[in-house]
């Protein structure tokens, strides 16, 4: 059952929120920067042009006293188209001189209530007139004749709140102040417009990158899809799948170390099965010609003077069966890594000659030449049962390998860092492309049942499984028609294991001949307990005769 969604609806709804929140923080930032960029242009602005009315307001009021007015209010208009902003003059207690807000006095209406001089009429003055704009007080003392900036409201519109710039100067005495203001709607609606430029913007790029995003992912998680689906054929049994080349470096790889499995797969499929069918041969030949010859001899087909000949065959055959299943039980073991070697020191040559009269029969059916155990003693410090086991697999497969009248030869080389000992035999020998494969497990280079057919191709892999156990290596090099040969290294042992292995050892000894004599100390209790048991069933027996016979005398 499928839970979750899949790789491709992730991949693409992470791209998607990732592009989504890219563009919102980039609206984010390009309004930050729009906005402080139009207050920091605006106020440049407005201060300079402040500046430069202030100068050219105060040149005029000292040229002309009487008649400045008109040139001002040009100016000021002049000002306000070319920078986009409003600007007034007033008096130092706050009375609008002149203005191009319309909605913060109406010039035409000033210039009706003054007179050419710039002087309030006597009506002008009354600041109950509707058309009066007056400024507070306390923002005017803000400002000074450098120019300061002010976020505030100004004049009769208690909702509107302006950017603010001011400078003060005196012309003829009195102290006037010229204002460059701008309404925070003007700021509001540069910020909507470069908003709006920003969304349509956006929304166009985001539904062309959504589009490339889609393709994109469907491209980068198709090879994942086909590899899930390939996956499954292989695991219902279907080794023959491979992925093809993506021509993307880490997809190849994919591909690659995915096809090299399946190879492996395939390959360890055909051993399977040639593995069954090799152990069904090998139990049924065995049981085979146990059940024909048991029941030969039960019904007396076989006659009794060559029935010690069949029951031989009987043992040899039994030892057969039996060496298979310690083969598959020592593998098993091996797999669960639960055989741990029982080290001892032993004569090399130990285990050696007693495989050779194992194979004695087989050795002279031959006619095989033994070479190279005329030695001196050499040691080795390992467990002699599992080494028992390795000898007897390689010599085994050199005996069954090995031509008529050929050799088998041992040999031995002792250093510091351990002892090897190789087996070689004459005959076929390896093909170069066989060597790396004689370890693997199922290997047999006999693929049918010929003459070297016995055996399920275990033998050489227990062998090197057993060595690595030991904590050694064992190689193989072969030349073709010429021989074959085997050579594995075991590590020397601390001379400290080996002293403490020879008190483990005596110490055991001891522990036995103690063990023996409490089993003796028992077994003469208990022969005396026998003996107790036997004086006390004689005496009950007595008195039930004594009994019986007093019974008998009543009677009488």
């Amino acid at each position: 059952m499928n839970k979750g969604r899949s790789i491709f609806t992730k991949y693409f709804a992470i791209c998607s929120a990732v592009i989504l929140i890219s563009f919102c923080c980039l609206g984010t930032v390009l309004l930050l920067v729009s906005t402080r960029y139009f207050l920091d242009s605006k106020k440049s602005l407005m201060l300079k042009d402040a500046k430069a009315l202030r100068d050219y307001t105060k040149e005029k009021m000292l040229e002309e006293p009487d008649g400045y007015l008109n040139d001002v209010r040009s100016e000021l208009k002049y000002y306000s188209i070319a920078s986009n902003a409003d600007y007034l003059i007033c008096s130092s207690d706050g009375y609008v001189i002149a203005n191009t807000g319309g909605n913060r006095g109406n010039t035409d209406d000033n210039s009706e209530n003054t007179d050419d001089s710039g002087e309030n009429t006597e009506d002008g003055k009354k600041k109950s007139d509707e058309s009066e704009v007056w400024i507070d007080k306390d923002l005017l003392s803000k400002f000074d004749s450098e120019g300061r900036y002010q976020y505030s409201k100004l004049g009769s519109d208690p909702e509107e709140v302006c950017h603010i710039m001011g400078v003060s100067f005196q012309a003829n005495g009195p102290l006037y102040y010229v204002l460059a203001y701008s309404p925070k709607s003007t700021q509001d609606s540069y910020t909507q417009n470069i908003m709006e430029i920003f969304m349509v913007s956006a929304i166009g790029v985001l539904v062309v990158v959504m589009f490339l995003v889609y393709f994109a992912t469907l491209k980068l998680t198709s090879p994942i899809t086909e590899v899930a689906e390939i996956a499954k054929k292989l695991g219902s049994g279907d080794f023959s799948v491979t992925l093809p080349e993506y021509n993307t470096k880490e997809f190849d790889q994919l591909s690659t170390a995915f096809n090299e499995m399946a190879a492996n797969l395939k390959s360890y499929d055909t051993m399977r099965n040639s593995f069954l069918a090799n152990v069904s041969h090998e139990l049924r030949t065995p049981m085979t010609s146990i059940g024909g010859f048991v029941d030969g001899m039960l019904d007396g087909t076989i006659p009794k003077s060559q029935q010690t000949y069949y029951l031989r065959i009987i043992s040899s055959e039994v030892a057969r069966l039996t060496r298979l299943v310690k083969s598959m039980l020592n593998l098993a073991k091996i797999e669960a890594g639960e055989l741990e070697p029982n080290k001892t020191n032993f004569a090399v040559t130990e285990p050696i000659l007693d495989t050779l009269l194992t194979f004695e029969p087989r050795i002279e059916e031959k006619n095989i030449e033994i070479r190279g155990l005329d030695v001196q003693r050499i040691n080795l410090y390992a467990d002699l049962d599992l080494i028992h086991q390795v000898m007897y697999n390689l010599i085994e497969n050199a005996i069954k390998f090995v031509d008529k009248g050929g050799y088998i030869e041992f040999s031995f080389a002792e250093d510091t860092e351990g002892t090897s000992v190789t087996i070689r035999n004459s005959g076929e020998g390896l093909a170069e492309d066989e060597l790396p494969l004689v370890f693997d497990r199922f290997y047999k280079t006999d693929k049918s049942r010929g003459i070297h057919a016995q055996g399920l191709g275990l033998g050489l892999n227990i062998a090197r499984s057993i060595i690595e156990i030991h904590g050694g290596q064992i190689m193989v090099k072969s030349r073709k028609g010429e021989f074959t040969e085997f050579t594995f290294t075991i590590p020397k042992a601390d001379a400290k294991l080996t002293k403490a292995d020879a008190k483990a050892t005596k110490a055991e000894a001891k522990a036995t001949k103690a063990e023996s004599k409490a089993a003796k100390a028992e077994a003469k209790a208990t022969k005396a307990e026998s003996k107790a048991a036997k004086a006390e069933a004689k005496a009950t027996k007595a008195e039930s005769k004594a009994a019986k016979s007093k019974n008998s005398k009543k009677s009488e």
